[in-house]
């Protein structure tokens, strides 16, 4: 990334000497320290204190080239694709990425010497975490792993797990690899849709290797002498070891697919809240403003079907995603809860679209003392069939200790699950309730003017997240009350001093990848999705937001995706008592010109 490189187009970007990196670096640090002389001015912070938000235009890219090698060809390519092109200058530029292209050519060491002393490493770190999309390519790649044997050892961002090392010679392959070689696609890798078996280019004398720790990250490997990690993926998170700008047409497309991403469609997600009820059996059931009792004199629990039956109805109707809230009597030992467990096995066999399990998701100790982090639970769930983890509670207790001190301790149960499956494995739940307020400035959290008015006429309100209460208990009798205290309302739950505002972006910088949000007020009343606080949640992050609570009619659905941010909308009742069916919402929203899977 050479700043004066940013200056004029007609520089030449061919292979510099390692004093001319050391003049770089310098001429970085330089520029990042004057930048951090008026950040009183811009309020810059701390790269990982920031919250990332694309601010970017769509059609222009930004280049992280740090001063060594040839990247005119990765620029050529970008613009040949009609892009334009931003270069980093400072640690800023990296976090308000649309897009980040990191081509690297070079020595390990002197990459990350520069990285380090410019401050661009601790913000690439959080691009990175963040899941903001990301191509790496060469260097690019190995610079994400741990660390590297070139002039080292050295230590490399320590994104991925493993340890970049020399190709063996010893059997007769030449090192470096210089030419081209035919990849083996191991899983879904989106930008090398179709690359596989084709050929691309290579230049490089040290590859990073596969290996139980990052299998989850290798999307394609190739073989010189041994099997090396030939791309990586993980989310909106791509690098390559091969030089795509190089491999012809088939690079080209790989470029181009990284560019112009598949559009994420509006997703209709079918939610089914599980619980045991009084006889022991596991249904599906409902509650309207989280009573999910019938009010008659036998106050039986509502029995609206059984879990894996309706699952695979809903898949077969169209569902984009299942969500399982798990509201059984076993949330106080969710490791024990194998009912629950063997209903994520059998749908999985089934039902082909991801699957979301929330409930319980948190550290316990069992009766005979044993302490079971968040971690295992989630791994457990994950090997049962669910792709990801919605946690309510315990992320706004996570939230709250994070905003008062700023530290993330990494010990919550979002924290540890996103560092070991990726954000776009967890869900966080928030639960608010509206609190109408006169004047925003009534309160320390963030206020909207909300269309409905106050009972009193009040023309704005604040929405109060909630927790559940006494969780086991809870799990049998919810109590409904139409108190606006902060003690046991609404189905059991308490209001606690956060707003849903201030825990999305709580949630988004401590590692969520989605945020499922529901209004306690609109639960159950089928009158529509609560507009206010979608658009105020899904214009305050980044990451994808589900649209819960409220859906009584087709319309609904195209409401939301018209007025609001939202990337889904999430129905319960209408789907199981059958009075609005998936399919009639996707013809919907297909009719308004809404672009749906069918």
């Amino acid at each position: 990334m050479a700043a004066a490189a940013a200056a004029t187009t007609t520089q030449m970007d061919n292979t510099r000497s390692l004093s001319s990196i050391s003049s770089t670096s310098s001429l970085l640090f330089t520029r990042t320290n004057e930048f951090y002389k008026i950040q009183n001015r811009v309020k810059f912070k701390s790269p990982r204190a920031l919250s990332i938000r694309a601010t970017s235009s769509d059609s222009v890219v930004t280049l992280l080239d740090y001063g060594a090698g040839n990247v005119r060809s990765v620029r050529n390519a970008i613009r040949h694709l009609g892009f334009g092109i931003k270069d980093v200058q400072t640690p800023e530029d990296i976090l308000n990425a649309n897009r980040l292209i990191f081509p690297g050519v070079g020595a390990f060491a002197a990459a990350m010497d520069v990285l380090n002393k410019t401050g661009m490493a601790e913000a690439l770190c959080a691009y990175i975490e963040k899941d903001r999309p990301f191509l790496g390519i060469c260097l690019g790649l190995q610079l994400l792993f741990q660390s590297s044997e070139e002039n080292g050892p050295v230590n490399g961002l320590g994104l991925i797990p493993g340890v970049v090392g020399r190709f063996d010679s010893s059997n007769g392959f030449r090192v470096p690899q210089i030419g081209w070689n035919a990849l083996q696609i191991t899983k879904d890798s989106e930008i090398l849709d179709d690359v596989g078996d084709h050929h691309v280019y290579f230049v490089h004398s040290y590859r990073a290797m596969p290996s139980d720790d990052n299998k989850e990250w290798v999307s394609s490997t190739c073989n010189y002498g041994d099997n090396f990690i030939a791309s990586v993926r993980r989310g909106n998170v791509h690098a390559v070891q091969f030089h795509p700008e190089k491999s012809g047409d088939v690079g080209l497309s790989v470029l181009r697919r990284f560019l112009h991403p598949k559009t994420n469609i509006p997703k209709v997600i079918a939610c089914l809240d599980v619980r045991a009820n009084d006889k022991g059996d596991l249904v599906v059931t409902k509650g309207d403003q989280y009573d999910v009792r019938e009010h008659t004199k036998e106050n039986e629990v509502r029995n609206l079907g059984k879990p894996v039956e309706l699952a695979r109805q809903y898949y077969k109707e169209g569902a984009d995603e299942i969500s399982f809230l798990n509201i059984t009597g076993f949330r106080d030992f969710p490791l024990g809860d194998l009912p629950m467990l063997q209903v994520l096995r059998l749908t999985s066999e089934n039902v082909f679209v991801p699957l979301t399990v929330g409930g319980g998701i948190r550290d316990f100790t069992d009766a005979n003392g044993r302490h079971y982090s968040s971690l295992e639970v989630a791994s457990e769930y994950f090997r049962s069939g669910a792709d990801k983890i919605s946690i309510g509670s315990d992320a706004v207790y996570a939230a709250e200790d994070y905003l008062k001190t700023g530290v993330k301790t990494g010990k919550s149960s979002l924290e540890q699950i996103s560092r070991v499956y990726g954000n776009q494995a967890v869900v966080v739940s928030i639960d608010p309730r509206r609190v109408y307020i006169t004047h925003p400035n009534d309160v320390e959290f963030k206020a909207v003017r909300v269309t409905d008015l106050g009972p009193n006429g009040e023309e704005y309100a604040w929405y109060q997240c909630t927790v559940g209460i006494l969780c086991f208990i809870v799990t049998f009798l919810f109590v409904h009350t139409a108190t606006q205290s902060d003690k046991a309302v609404n189905g059991g739950r308490e209001g606690r001093p956060i707003g849903a505002y201030e825990l999305a972006k709580a949630v988004e910088d401590l590692g969520a990848g989605e945020i499922l949000l529901n209004c306690i007020d609109c639960d159950g009343q089928g009158k529509g999705f609560d507009m206010d606080l979608i658009k105020l949640i899904s214009d305050a992050v980044s990451i994808p937001v589900i649209a819960s609570s409220g859906a009584g009619a087709v319309e609904h659905f195209s409401d939301v995706f018209r007025k609001t941010n939202a990337s889904a909308a999430l129905a319960a009742g209408i789907f199981h008592r059958k009075e609005v069916p998936i399919q009639s919402v996707k013809e919907h929203l297909y009719k308004e010109g809404i672009e749906v899977r069918i």
